[in-house]
């Protein structure tokens, strides 16, 4: 997750597809509109402001570990975890996982 205006397409065209979810808010996936992979999503809840980036789409994927697993009432029984990163069955709180410096820039920018 990170503010959409930190966030940089370098090539290509994107899409945007309307897609319902769980919570009713729906979500917006841009994809490249050559490929169709999923880029960002924007979320009902988080607005345009926020962008939840694939990280495998990004230059150096591997330089950006997960620092919690979401939705994991749905992974594959193959997938296994570590249990060294927070697992949570749907989706969180953010008060309750986020660092304070990360709590305060999401003020922010809600605040616009």
């Amino acid at each position: 997750m990170i503010e959409a205006s930190r966030v940089e397409l370098a090539s290509g065209e994107t899409e945007v597809i309307q897609t319902p979810t769980a919570s009713g808010r729906g979500q917006k996936i841009t994809r490249c509109a050559n490929c169709k992979i999923a880029v960002w999503s924007n979320y009902g809840g988080a607005g345009d402001a926020i962008r939840f980036v694939r990280v495998g789409t990004l230059a150096s994927p591997d330089a950006f570990a997960p620092d919690i697993h979401i939705y994991t009432s749905t992974k594959q029984d193959w997938v296994k975890l570590s249990g060294q990163i927070p697992e949570v069955e749907e989706y969180y709180s953010s008060r309750e996982y986020w660092p304070a410096e990360s709590l305060e820039r999401l003020k922010r920018l809600r605040s616009g």
